[in-house]
């Protein structure tokens, strides 16, 4: 038996170094993580249990069958993060540069569906140079079965990808099918075809990092959610999503001890005198929740319209607000997308939806039209009316037009819509609403600029306030500002027992 123990330990030990020490030094000098460093140091401490340690590929082609690596260019398992149960895989770049073949795959599908049947969250690492061509058209059949896997888990488990290195071709699917993508800035990158393959086919001069670094897709494309400085930043922010979110779709909301106390809220002076002049909705936020406890998503994409977790007395939410300070707080084609995506994860994991609105419509123009803000706008407000979570709407300011209704409104499905005293919710801004329908007064006035001002000042003293809609029902009270944390606490005790029953259907068809 010693002789059998000693060769496991022997096979073992071979699987633990990977591709071997050179390459190894060469990930380092890069400096870059191997795949095993990043999971001992994203898990708990001897908490991680490796799956798959001694698989091999199959391969006899390009003489292959002459080098088998234990592992196959991914570490596959599971293990603990802040004590909860986590499955994870993460491609080793040493070996075979982390490409695809069909045992590599095998293990990454293994370990989807162990995490799909227990109900845990999935982490990628991703770090491969893409398919492994010398296995041909097996390797492509190995990407569709983990693509398949992802889609299957959606709105089941939380899916969470981290983009440590190279990320090319059909490997990229992986990754946008799951909830969020992590990447590091300098170090990874994700596209479809590289700048090669660029410059024959378009004659355009890119790098890497311009083509799909970090900061490409972090501020241009919107495919990243998160971007950081290195690689340890990275992994600590996937430990600081986890605690927002829970195990699955039937868990319940994470929450974490308070004992902040009764908090004391000084927003009423954050909102300017003019209505037209900006402010950081950031502010008000950062007062509402639990003190520290803003984590922001997509902070550098479509910065017009904020969304990200927090917490009110250690409870998780989901939040969603214009920004005035960026374009007005209007909505356009990428903050709809972003918004409905983000909606849409809240609602798969039963984390309750705060909106602060102040936006003054949707962005006009040929760009946001030839580029389809009809059907975009559309994806937030089917969103926001599929949602079954709880949801609370405070309109800070103005709630103007369409996007009044989109942005979370009784009318589609709000739980609780409170308004402060600021608010203005009419069809249109009172200059432009004054021109349309006084344009027979102004136009026959003998002072037509006096004119507008006078009529501008008539339609905003009836409509810029929130009293018309309170008197409808359409929202439920009229509150001071500094009351607003109180409020959203008393609402979201109200409706935590919230049950909605959807019509019987296979599922809806959002506008894509």
């Amino acid at each position: 038996m010693e002789k059998k123990i000693k060769i496991l330990k022997d096979k073992i030990s071979k699987a633990k170094l990977g591709g071997g020490l050179k390459k190894i030094n060469d990930q380092h000098n890069k400096g870059k993580l191997t795949a095993r460093e990043r999971i001992n140091y994203l898990l708990d401490e001897n908490s991680f249990e490796e799956i798959g340690m001694l698989v091999t590929h199959r391969s006899t082609n390009f003489n292959l069958d002459k080098i088998k690596i234990y592992g196959d260019g991914v570490i596959t398992g599971y293990g603990n993060i802040d004590g909860r149960l986590i499955y994870i895989y993460a491609q080793d770049f040493t070996v075979f540069g982390g490409s695809l073949s069909e045992s590599h795959a095998k293990k990454i599908c293994q370990i989807i569906d162990l995490a799909t049947k227990n109900g845990a969250p999935i982490i990628g690492l991703n770090d491969s140079g893409g398919a492994r061509i010398q296995e041909g058209v097996t390797s492509l059949a190995g990407y569709a079965d983990i693509f398949y896997r992802n889609t299957r888990a959606s709105g089941v488990i939380p899916q969470i990808s981290a983009i440590m290195g190279p990320c090319a071709g059909g490997a990229v699917y992986s990754p946008a099918l799951t909830d969020f993508i992590m990447m590091v800035e300098k170090s990874s990158h994700m596209f479809l075809t590289g700048p090669n393959v660029v410059k024959t086919v378009t004659h355009e001069n890119v790098s890497a990092e311009d083509l799909g670094g970090a900061e490409t897709h972090s501020k241009k494309s919107g495919v990243a959610h998160f971007s950081y400085q290195n690689e340890l930043e990275l992994l600590d922010n996937i430990k600081k999503l986890l605690n927002y979110i829970p195990q699955n779709c039937e868990d319940s909301v994470p929450k974490v001890s308070y004992d902040g106390g009764k908090k004391k809220l000084n927003i009423q002076k954050i909102i300017p005198e003019n209505p037209n002049a900006p402010y950081d909705m950031k502010e008000i936020i950062k007062q509402v929740v639990d003190d520290n406890s803003f984590f922001e998503v997509h902070k550098n994409f479509a910065e017009n319209l904020i969304c990200g977790f927090g917490r009110i007395c250690g409870t998780s939410i989901g939040i969603v607000a214009n920004q005035p300070s960026i374009l007005a707080g209007v909505l356009d084609n990428n903050s709809s997308t972003k918004g409905a995506r983000f909606v849409r994860f809240c609602d798969c994991f039963n984390i309750p939806i705060i909106v602060f609105e102040d936006v003054p419509g949707f962005l006009p123009g040929t760009d946001q039209e030839w580029n389809g803000i009809i059907i975009n706008g559309a994806k937030l407000l089917y969103a926001f009316s599929e949602a079954t979570v709880p949801r609370i709407t405070i309109i800070t300011r103005k709630a103007y037009g369409g996007a009044y209704d989109v942005m979370n409104s009784k009318h589609i499905g709000s739980d609780i819509n409170y308004a402060w005293p600021s608010a203005e919710i009419a069809v249109m801004g009172a200059k432009g609403a004054a021109e349309i329908i006084f344009k027979k007064e102004i136009n026959n006035s003998s002072d037509p600029v006096n004119e507008i001002l006078n009529k501008e000042k008539e339609y905003s003293d009836i409509f810029a306030n929130p009293y018309i809609a309170a008197e409808r029902g359409f929202i439920d009270e009229i509150i001071n500002p500094d009351e607003t944390r109180n409020k959203i606490i008393t609402s979201l005790n109200m409706l935590k027992n919230k049950v909605e029953n959807l019509p019987k259907k296979k599922h809806g068809n959002i506008p894509l």
